[in-house]
């Protein structure tokens, strides 16, 4: 990403505030010289721990009144930023691009169908190749017209910052107010992609804009290079770490595996100035989809439990510190109140619009093709509105505009300061405007969701064939078994398939299952009681209860499955 940064920057700026990008390691510049026990406590290690506090504190204040996280991690981002000597972050973009994206894309690449991912790759590209594009020139062109001293080049730069969208906030959104399936597909997968698109044509932008030579041919180049390698180097990736995990039985390495792989295939990506984006979102969609059956139970469940921690701390802190950078910025701007206020209004306009003005067109054009209207029906007019409305922006737009250069336009008043406002802006006018209202439009355009009774009963009929396979499949192997362990697991894969069909027929009543799953948690709570009570007394060790404990959460965890299907 070398021809993303603004140059190295001294681990505190001019009024003291702690860099992000050191708050992780301390300073990267210098070692202390003053004795051990004479050095002040850690900076970096206390705006961490003031962080993930925040970011706790304020997702459970978020679930309890019904907000989106996101959109209430800016706000309290915002307010913070506002008093003095707390959390006093100034944003390294190299965190966001090189330490928090790769993970993000990752978790994200494993948790996506391959399957859905490219029956939709139509819709996928056209907004995350297409739109971005799009975007990318109608907000320079538009910054032209506000800017006419600034190069045309230096302007569409700040539009590749502000064209992709963030589909955090508008998966959230999509998955609590029960979109279509393919809805959160399509935005999911654009996630994925758009950031690559994006970042490529800043490189471009911003390799025009200081005087270098730019033209059809190195534009070609470069997104070439930046695609096909990314993909090459997803697929290596993805090929050595299958052989690895598939080699690993323990479950603690097959999670530090998993931490690294990520970073694994982005850094050599980048390396060669490739897309270090496509390569980790290649990578990540090979080992999901292989994931069934690519290493033990044990390794699924820690490495589920862990991905889910990483990705909950890691989103939350990203938008809280976007939230903490409104000081900074507002600070570093030297033009007039409004003329930024203008400037943001027609900025924000731009990219609510142009996301409007490509969808319906690309959705409804694209089925006068017939093989196309024939794979694939027209859809309703809410899929393609409520698509065009889930366009907020996130970190990578904030971290994109700070590694802008500060010398873009040589020999061009170039307000930098301004421009890296205006990428702010459009993330909090977008979170807060559209991530807000979504729910609402969505309710309005009366979107439809999917029929649940339809995969309850595809669930139950592949449970079916499974638990058939599992019985043939025991006949073959249980020759010598005892009669009643053959009889008991019978029983089993009798009653999982029974609870498919329950969540296929069951009414308002109290199913059978969840009686079942009911009154078990009560047993379970019980013989908790009598382990711990025998621990205390000293009756059996502590590493006794531990497995029994052990035995009993991972019971208990199936039977929490039975109560929310």
């Amino acid at each position: 990403m070398k021809s993303l940064r603004s140059g190295a920057d001294p681990a505190r700026d001019g009024r003291g505030r702690v860099r992000a990008g050191d708050a992780w390691c301390g300073s990267r510049h210098s070692l202390p010289t003053e004795p051990v026990d004479r050095l002040r406590p850690v900076h970096g290690l206390e705006n961490v721990v003031g962080l993930i506090a925040v970011v706790v504190a304020t997702s459970v204040v978020a679930r309890r009144i019904g907000v989106l996280s996101p959109i209430l991690l800016v706000i309290v981002g915002i307010g913070i930023s506002f008093v003095p000597g707390l959390l006093e972050i100034e944003l390294d973009p190299e965190v966001v691009l090189l330490g928090i994206l790769p993970p993000i894309l990752y978790v994200a690449a494993l948790e996506t169908s391959v399957p859905a991912f490219k029956f939709n790759l139509r819709p996928i590209l056209l907004l995350a190749v297409g739109l971005v594009l799009f975007t990318t020139a109608a907000v320079g062109f538009t910054l032209k017209a506000l800017l006419p001293d600034v190069p045309l080049a230096a302007c569409l730069a700040l539009g590749a910052v502000v064209a992709p969208p963030d589909a955090v906030a508008a998966t959230a959104v999509a998955r609590r107010i029960g979109l279509p399936r393919r809805v959160v597909t399509v935005l999911e997968g654009e996630s994925l992609i758009n950031d690559a698109t994006a970042l490529v044509t800043l490189r471009v932008a911003v390799a025009a804009a200081v005087g270098g030579a730019v033209d059809t041919v190195s534009i070609t180049e470069q997104a070439l290079v930046a695609v096909v390698g990314g993909i090459a180097i997803g697929v290596l990736g993805g090929i050595i770490v299958i052989f690895v995990h598939k080699r690993v039985t323990n479950p603690l390495i097959d999670n530090a595996v998993s931490l690294l792989t990520p970073w694994v295939v982005f850094l050599p990506a980048e390396a060669i100035h490739a897309s270090g984006v496509v390569s980790v979102v290649v990578t990540g969609l090979a080992l999901g989809h292989r994931m069934p059956t690519l290493m033990s139970a044990a390794s699924r469940l820690q490495m589920d439990a862990f991905w889910r921690m990483v990705k909950f701390l890691l989103e939350g802190v990203v938008f809280l510190l976007v939230g903490l950078q409104l000081r900074t910025l507002v600070a570093d701007v030297e033009r007039g109140f409004w003329f930024t206020a203008g400037a943001l209004a027609a900025v924000v306009g731009v990219v609510i619009v142009a996301r409007i003005v490509w969808m319906f067109p690309t959705v409804y054009a694209t089925r006068l093709i017939p093989r196309i209207r024939r794979r694939d029906p027209l859809p309703p007019l809410a899929m393609p509105a409520v698509i065009s409305w889930a366009g907020m922006r996130g970190a990578v737009t904030l971290a994109a505009a700070l590694s802008l250069p500060a010398a873009l336009a040589d020999g061009a008043a170039y307000p930098r300061g301004l421009f890296v406002v205006l990428a702010f802006g459009v993330i909090v006018a977008t979170l807060v405007l559209q991530g807000a209202t979504l729910p609402t439009v969505a309710r309005w355009l009366k979107v439809p969701p999917d029929d649940r009774k339809e995969d309850a009963l595809a669930e139950a009929s592949v449970q079916h064939e499974a638990s058939r396979a599992g019985e043939r499949r025991l006949e073959e192997v249980a020759v010598d078994a005892p009669e009643g362990v053959v009889e008991r697991l019978r029983q089993v894969a009798l009653s999982r398939s029974n609870l498919a069909w329950e969540r296929l027929g069951r009414a308002d009543r109290e199913t059978p299952s969840a009686a079942y799953a009911r009154l078990r948690r009560e047993m379970l709570n019980a013989e908790r009681e009598v382990f711990r009570r025998a621990r205390d007394s000293g009756r059996i060790p502590e590493e006794t209860l531990r497995q029994a404990q052990r035995d009993m959460d991972l019971e208990e965890s199936l039977l929490e499955r039975e109560d929310h299907s």
